[in-house]
């Protein structure tokens, strides 16, 4: 007859070095995944969190990149820059050039994404349509804006086909709303082809209740689309939003932010601040200051994407 001598299940696990070994596991998995993610966190520290810290540590200093020694000022290029009209004229017209724009996109892409997505138009029109209608979207931003700037000069074809003489890009009345038509023009495709995908995955079968329902076509559209394409519509608006505020190269290259500051936006009244006037402190405070503005876009974005997942 053995006795056996009962043992707790603690003490087992140190007896056997079950727990030892659970434990280097655990390790080994938690140093592999740090391993794999290394080169990712690596590349994000150079190439964005040194470059942001860099930028906001000038933005306290005077005299800086182009002098060796520079000085720190605190928050006083803070209150330069906030109390430069220019500053509030180009966030003026950024606010306008970005809110037109992004509802404008919106419009017009949810607009053709429904007549894509009809059955009233045949397959070959459809086909021909999508690949007219996606072009802009193709174009790089220097061709668009060579392009339009050919078609909008006093003897260009636009006022051909207007029989007028209309500076449509440098008329301090007409350049800010020509800027941001030609905006439109390029960005609506975007808009279409999420939209369109978005419309082709909701399934028919809501539709076919509804028209059991008695809906009409307009109620179809507000109880059924709509709703469906609700995500869809609230991060492609978030992320445009983002975009279209930090439009620099369609600007500057069609009217530099002319004339006479009218379509001066952010960036260019940052890039001038740079390398017109060279006061790089200055431009770091303008460059930070439109950081937080548009962080304050993406957190609506994460929150956004957070409540639909």
């Amino acid at each position: 007859m053995t006795l056996k001598t009962p043992v707790s299940l603690d003490t087992e696990v140190l007896v056997t070095g079950v727990a030892h070994s659970r434990r280097r596991r655990q390790l080994r998995r938690t140093t592999e995944s740090y391993a794999f993610l290394a080169p990712t966190l690596i590349l994000l520290l150079v190439l964005m969190i040194v470059p942001i810290v860099m930028v906001i540590g000038y933005s306290l200093q005077s005299n800086v990149i182009l002098s060796k020694n520079g000085q720190f000022v605190g928050i006083q290029n803070y209150l330069t820059v906030l109390g430069d009209g220019a500053f509030w004229k180009a966030t003026s017209n950024t606010v306008v050039f970005t809110v037109v724009s992004v509802a404008a996109h919106l419009v017009l892409g949810l607009g053709f994404a429904l007549m894509l997505n009809s059955t009233l138009i045949g397959a070959v029109p459809r086909a021909i349509f999508r690949g007219l209608y996606v072009l802009p979207w193709l174009f790089a931003v220097a061709v668009i804006a060579v392009l339009w700037r050919m078609l909008l000069a006093p003897n260009g074809v636009i006022n051909f086909l207007l029989n007028a003489n209309v500076e449509w890009l440098a008329s301090p009345q007409l350049a800010l709303g020509t800027v941001t038509f030609i905006n439109i023009w390029a960005g609506y495709p975007f808009f279409m082809v999420s939209l369109l995908a978005g419309l082709q995955g909701i399934p028919s079968d809501l539709y076919e209740a509804a028209t059991v329902d008695g809906a009409s076509s307009v109620q179809r559209f507000w109880n059924v689309t709509l709703p469906q394409l609700r995500p869809i519509i609230v991060s492609l608006l978030l992320l445009d939003l983002i975009w279209t505020s930090q439009q620099f190269a369609l600007i500057w290259m069609t009217t530099g932010g002319g004339p006479i500051d009218v379509t001066e936006v952010l960036s260019t009244y940052t890039y001038k601040l740079a390398f017109a006037k060279y006061d790089f402190s200055l431009a770091a405070t303008a460059a930070v200051l439109v950081l937080l503005m548009s962080m304050v876009l993406a957190v609506f974005y994460v929150r956004h994407q957070k409540a639909r997942d």
